[in-house]
């Protein structure tokens, strides 16, 4: 999950306030309307727009936290959007060290949280790597992995190969979003050229039996949004349907082909969404009580941190 993609419509109303901006609760639930990734991408833009230091970063990670532990969560890999706060001229260190002092205090109500930094792949390499360096100068532990989202269409992977082997060089994990409104090919290309570790979202799998064998033979979980796949029309795009339900996920079937799952949320406040209902997603889609069981151990069992692997 994104943790700018976490911001409620009080909490963006708050942060407006903060900057001198009047937006009311029921605008920004008109901007978390849209039916495809674009009109996504442009709300995502919007909203960050009112986070812009550290005392803001504080804010909607303390408000985070409180969220996951009213669902239970009791450990959690969280991505910054650290290339979005680059293209905004903001200090990635100053608002890492915000949010760790906002979120550790949450440790002694049973949440632990890790990071994730993120790239905007559509910025391009140079824009990465300035990613990656920014995660090796904060010199924390709790920054995990080093990843990319964005548009997933804009730039192949093969223009990252050099940004990857330096967060690798670094000691970071990596992921990156694949086939999720790209084809299964943009999946292979992640893990032939770029090793990465976990696919985020990977639906797109489901077009390609060879690919699913291989992922479940290297063991490389896909982590699977299906609120988020309704919502931005990346599951039309992957059954090839304008109207798609969440009943033609092919969540189940990538699952009982013995892919590696962990459910996730993606931006729970922009798609109206927690993890308990994406659980419920999935139970509506027809996975058992033991299938659920072994999507929730996935969470720990592929966890980059060692706080995840050890609760």
């Amino acid at each position: 999950m994104h943790l700018e993609g976490s911001i409620r419509p009080a909490m963006a109303s708050a942060l407006a306030a903060r900057h001198g901006v009047k937006l009311t609760e029921e605008e920004v639930r008109r901007r978390y309307a849209y039916t495809d990734f674009a009109g996504f991408l442009d709300a995502f833009k919007w909203v960050t727009s009112f986070v812009r230091g550290p005392g803001d970063f504080a804010l909607i990670a303390a408000d985070l936290a409180e969220q996951l532990i009213e669902q239970k969560v009791v450990y959690a890999e969280v991505t910054l959007s650290v290339g979005v706060m680059f293209l905004r001229q903001q200090q990635p260190e100053a608002n890492f060290a915000a949010i760790v002092a906002a979120t550790e205090p949450f440790a002694k109500r049973g949440l632990r949280l890790n990071w994730i930094f993120d790239a905007v792949r559509q910025f391009g390499a140079e824009a990465a790597m300035r990613v990656v360096q920014a995660a090796r100068r904060c010199a924390s532990r709790r920054i995990v992995a080093f990843g990319i989202g964005g548009d997933e269409l804009s730039l192949p992977a093969g223009e990252f190969r050099g940004v990857y082997e330096r967060a690798e060089e670094y000691g970071f994990h990596r992921l990156i979003h694949a086939g999720e409104i790209g084809g299964p090919e943009k999946i292979r290309e992640a893990i032939e050229i770029l090793g990465v570790e976990r696919i985020g979202h990977g639906i797109a799998a489901i077009r390609d039996v060879a690919l699913m064998e291989e992922l479940a033979e290297r063991r490389i979980p896909l982590e699977i949004c299906p609120g988020s796949n309704l919502r931005t029309g990346a599951l039309g795009v992957q059954i090839g349907k304008d109207a798609a339900t969440m009943q033609e996920h092919p969540l189940a079937e990538i699952v009982r082909r013995g892919v590696a799952v962990t459910l996730a949320t993606d931006d729970p406040a922009m798609f109206h969404t927690s993890l308990q209902e994406e659980y419920r997603n999935a139970w509506g889609m027809g996975l058992t009580e033991e299938e659920l069981a072994d999507v929730v151990e996935n969470g720990f069992r592929f966890a980059f941190g060692e706080v995840g692997r050890s609760l």
